[in-house]
């Protein structure tokens, strides 16, 4: 219960990574709030951690709105005390072909992931410095470093994230606020007995990630005595992208 007392906001936590953070630090006695335009699986999340003996609260939030992200700090706020832990985990994935992606289609993307990350941090930021510090953690991902045809928004705005991390580092380090992002690669939010052998045999793990991967990433971040890592990027997909790949 090393996350006792301490108060979480993850956004995007209604279904997939998200869910498995918000429920990570639920159990290990964080207060967390869960950020999500999905209000359905959002409010299933909030009842199943109170169940389990939790504390959780559902917020609706359109993180690509900056009304609605400041919206929700200040009731964040109201029903936590304070901010210790900024995950921003939202994000949307739009693939396209290059020759058809609409100026709109663009900035959706990017008004969600890098956009509205920024604003999610700053509004957080300012109530952690009041208290004294915080831990910030973008989620981004390996394709801010490799791609496949039609991903150009999706990953201009992962790239973009990890500039703003260390960028934000940079400006936040006097308010003693920590900030990382984390990358992850194939991590499989549905069924994975459905994954077939040569999914896994990608990975020098020998299996696809899981959103609790990701989850305990970020509870390795989050603890204090981890500070003295900031401003990185710890990329988390079982060595997927160091393989080399050969025709043979």
């Amino acid at each position: 219960m090393a996350f006792t007392g301490k108060d979480i906001i993850v956004t995007g936590a209604s279904n997939g990574i998200g869910r498995a953070i918000a429920t990570t630090f639920a159990v290990d006695g964080a207060r967390v709030v869960i950020s999500d335009k999905d209000v359905s699986e959002g409010k299933s999340l909030e009842h199943k951690i109170r169940n389990s003996g939790g504390s959780a609260w559902f917020i609706h939030t359109d993180v690509s709105d900056p009304e609605s992200v400041t919206s929700m700090i200040g009731e964040a706020v109201s029903v936590l005390g304070s901010i210790d832990i900024l995950i921003n985990n939202a994000g949307i994935s739009d693939f396209k072909p290059f020759y058809e992606l609409e100026i709109l289609e663009w900035d959706h993307v990017l008004n969600t992931n890098l956009r509205g990350a920024f604003f999610c941090a700053r509004e957080a930021a300012k109530i952690m410095r009041m208290k004294g510090g915080g831990t910030i953690i973008n989620i981004a991902s390996t394709r801010a470093l490799m791609s496949e045809p039609g991903s150009e928004a999706y990953a201009a705005s992962k790239g973009g994230l990890l500039a703003l991390t260390h960028a934000m580092a940079a400006s936040l380090a006097d308010d003693n606020i920590t900030v990382n992002a984390i990358s992850p690669g194939w991590i499989h939010t549905g069924d994975y007995e459905s994954l077939r052998m040569k999914d896994h045999d990608q990975h020098f793990s020998r299996r696809v990630g899981k959103p609790d991967d990701i989850a305990r990433a970020c509870l390795f971040l989050c603890r204090p005595e981890n500070n003295f890592i900031n401003g990185e990027n710890l990329v988390i997909d079982g060595g997927m992208t160091r393989k080399m790949i050969y025709e043979k």
